[in-house]
């Protein structure tokens, strides 16, 4: 960055480039763009950033994100409240959804078990899925998880902590590609998934 920027266009660079995806270079494009269009973009991305660190929270049912809690899934009564499906992070939710493949409800863990990252399930959401699915309600729990080492590792411990909990524990088909993650995969491949998911 030359001197002549100055510090709060440092700034705003330097959190553009902590965005997944965009490093130093893409985030100085990103900010002379922003810059350049102040009124058509820079303005109200700000509106909107400031509006959703307001208002968004955290569905305490699911874990989803919402501006209500429960959030509008857990809340919507078309659908079917028998079938949990267990996602690693939001962004698999909403290739979920956005698929059209389930008409279930959530439940966002929030991460995979990791041991070379020490994430072990005391840090995932595991005791509210297993809570929920003990319920009574839930007939089927259904793990989309990632085709990784550490997402069949999460699934393999998920299996096994639900097997007291009488519900039918199924994964999604091998038609998600080894290493592949949910938000980067087209909705045909997520929804013939879904249909040829088979017994954990």
């Amino acid at each position: 960055m030359t001197a002549s920027a100055g510090p709060e266009i440092e700034r705003l660079i330097s959190l553009l480039a902590k965005l997944p995806g965009l490093g130093q270079r893409s985030a100085r494009r990103a900010a002379l763009a922003l810059l350049k269009k102040r009124e058509q973009l820079l303005t109200p991305l700000a509106d909107a950033m400031t509006e959703a660190a307001a208002r968004v929270k955290i569905c305490t049912t699911c874990g989803s994100l919402d501006t209500q809690d429960p959030c509008a899934v857990c809340c919507d009564a078309s659908r079917d409240p028998t079938l949990i499906c267990v996602v690693e992070e939001v962004g698999a939710l909403w290739a979920m959804e956005r698929a059209s493949a389930f008409r279930g409800r959530y439940h966002v863990l929030g991460g995979l078990l990791s041991a070379l990252d020490g994430v072990g399930p005391d840090a995932l959401r595991v005791s509210s899925l297993v809570g929920r699915a003990s319920g009574g309600e839930v007939r089927e729990v259904v793990l989309a998880l990632p085709a990784t080492v550490d997402g069949q590792t999460t699934a393999h411990y998920l299996a096994d902590r639900l097997a007291g909990a009488e519900v039918s524990v199924t994964m999604l088909a091998r038609g998600v590609p080894v290493g592949g993650e949910l938000d980067w995969l087209d909705d045909g491949t997520i929804a013939q998934a879904m249909r040829a998911r088979r017994p954990a």
